[in-house]
């Protein structure tokens, strides 16, 4: 079984390996919950030093996917993503932190309608045989 430590080099994403999903609320009642179906990326892995590792992920934003036509369309509309006019959005992430056990955080910076933010993600490694 491969360990974490063991991993170095650069990877590229495969959406059929891989989901990118989100949570959010919505009327502060119950969550939405949804994907987005096209994206490409890669990270480099340090295994043995995972604060040198990085990460960088594009996401086409007409790409979101809430199992709701209509919720998807007012998400690609200018109230939301605005998705004719920013049809990318980019999540580069510079600094990866052991949480425990095989949960891991990425620091990074989420730009999205061209506005750039602060955002930690949070994964877990899942060990392949």
């Amino acid at each position: 079984m491969t360990q974490l430590s063991e991993l170095k080099g650069t990877y590229t994403l495969d959406p059929s390996h891989s989901e990118l999903a989100f949570v959010a609320r919505h009327a502060m009642v119950t969550k939405v919950r949804g994907t987005f179906d096209e994206y490409e990326g890669s990270a480099t892995i340090d295994g043995e030093n995972p604060a040198a590792s990085t990460l960088e992920v594009h996401i086409k934003t007409a790409s979101v996917n809430t199992r709701n036509a209509d919720r998807d369309a007012h998400l690609r509309s200018a109230d939301f993503f605005d998705a004719a006019k920013f049809p990318q959005a980019t999540y580069v992430a510079t600094r990866f932190r052991a949480l425990g056990g095989n949960r891991y955080a990425a620091d990074g910076t989420l730009t999205l309608r061209g506005a750039s933010k602060p955002v930690t993600l949070t994964f877990e490694w899942t060990p392949g045989a």
